[in-house]
């Protein structure tokens, strides 16, 4: 287990708790356990998979995360804890009562740090790369809202240039887009967290739309982080004689959670900052203002 994640990859196998302990089992005994309190997601990435409903209960009481994963490790099911701040329902009234010109204003922010971080990205891998230049030009061009879609744009030039002009980003595809899927998976469902324990509602999103995405909000505030997981994924494309998703590949992408980022309070592991960042956002939409804290990459192992 890194970084709070615990995964069950192989068929055939039973989840259940054992006196505080989440214990994997199969036809044959016992095959490990893992301390509840230090459980951040649970990811069910293999086939045949059964779970006690008493750990779901455990899991779901310490705000744990449960992630059923699909083809290529997307994840097709996330399982939260339901009203699990105190002040749920007036946080839910915050998020329905926010405003446009607020909610704009807080998506701008978003997509500024996204792309700062792609280009902090950028210049750890292609320090010299021309299209280090755009992506600072189209930072600064991010209005209220990125009505010019900005986030995109910067898409285009990042990918390439970080991946190769060959790259698309293809979440069936069997090469480097299998760090990328099981990558944000990971972030996907820690954030998720970070957004429950918050008592912000998970669908009620910043920009994506909602209306097929119970998870919108989710996709919006991970959204500053995935290049910490395109960083971790150039790094092992770069080093692999063939690209696999085996046990030591998918320990470096989890251990993303504990990647340092520069905060107002000094260098914070990326888990704690979605915790604040998600707590920030509810702030925010309560003071109608935005106050939102999302930290920046800075010279941690795989940046800069």
């Amino acid at each position: 287990m890194i970084g709070g994640i615990v995964e069950v990859a192989e068929p055939d196998r039973y989840v259940s708790v054992h006196r505080g302990f989440l214990k994997v089992s199969n036809g044959d005994g016992e095959l490990g356990r893992v301390p509840l309190d230090d459980i951040t997601a649970l990811i069910l990435s293999a086939p045949q998979v059964t779970i006690s409903k008493t750990l779901m209960v455990e899991l779901a009481e310490r705000k744990a995360v449960i992630v059923t994963c699909g083809r290529n490790w997307h994840p097709l099911s996330l399982t939260l804890p339901f009203a699990a701040h105190y002040q749920a329902a007036g946080i839910l009234h915050d998020q329905i009562g926010a405003s446009e010109p607020l909610k704009k204003r807080l998506w701008q922010k978003i997509v500024k740090a996204k792309i700062a971080h792609q280009g902090a990205v950028l210049a750890r891998h292609e320090p010299f790369h021309p299209k280090l230049s755009e992506l600072g030009i189209l930072e600064r061009r991010v209005k209220s809202g990125d009505p010019e879609n900005m986030e995109a744009q910067a898409a285009r030039h990042y990918w390439t240039a970080l991946m190769g002009d060959a790259f698309r980003r293809d979440r069936n595809a069997d090469d480097a887009n299998m760090y990328l899927n099981y990558g944000y998976t990971v972030l996907r469902a820690a954030t998720a967290r970070a957004v429950s324990a918050a008592g912000l509602h998970p669908a009620l999103g910043l920009h994506h739309g909602t209306r097929h995405n119970a998870f919108a909000l989710v996709d919006d505030l991970m959204e500053p982080f995935r290049p910490l997981i395109d960083s971790i994924s150039r790094e092992m494309n770069d080093e692999a004689a063939a690209i696999a998703l085996t046990p030591e590949t998918k320990r470096r992408l989890a251990a993303v959670l504990q990647e340092d980022l520069l905060t107002d309070k000094g260098a914070s592991p990326l888990i704690n900052v979605l915790g604040r960042a998600a707590q920030s956002l509810a702030e925010s939409l309560a003071a109608k203002k935005d106050a939102l804290e999302i930290g920046a990459i800075h010279s941690a192992r795989h940046l800069l």
